[in-house]
């Protein structure tokens, strides 16, 4: 999808090797204009600055409590995990 859209990764981090969990998950968390969290089908937005931070870390880490896979940062917007509709926004 990204080759679609014509987007090349400035820089990939292998979330198997460099996990990135509770407060070093929210450094970069927290640095997000918005936070595009895909749930399935649904997709949740949430603005760092303003929404609760618990609510936003259980939403974004996985059940291991690292940082959920893909996370793709595009500018001031994140997108956390897959579906067709989010990575749209592309």
């Amino acid at each position: 999808m990204l080759k679609q859209k014509n987007l090349s990764i400035a820089q990939a981090i292998d979330a198997r090797k460099k996990a990135l969990a509770g407060d070093e998950a929210w450094r970069l968390l927290s640095r997000a204009r918005e936070i595009h969290v895909a749930r399935g089908s649904k997709q949740l937005i949430f603005d760092p600055q303003i929404d609760d931070r618990d609510e936003i870390l259980r939403q974004t880490l996985g059940r291991t409590g690292n940082l959920r896979a893909p996370t793709l940062l595009v500018g001031d917007r994140l997108l956390v995990g897959f579906n067709e509709a989010l990575y749209a926004l592309l």
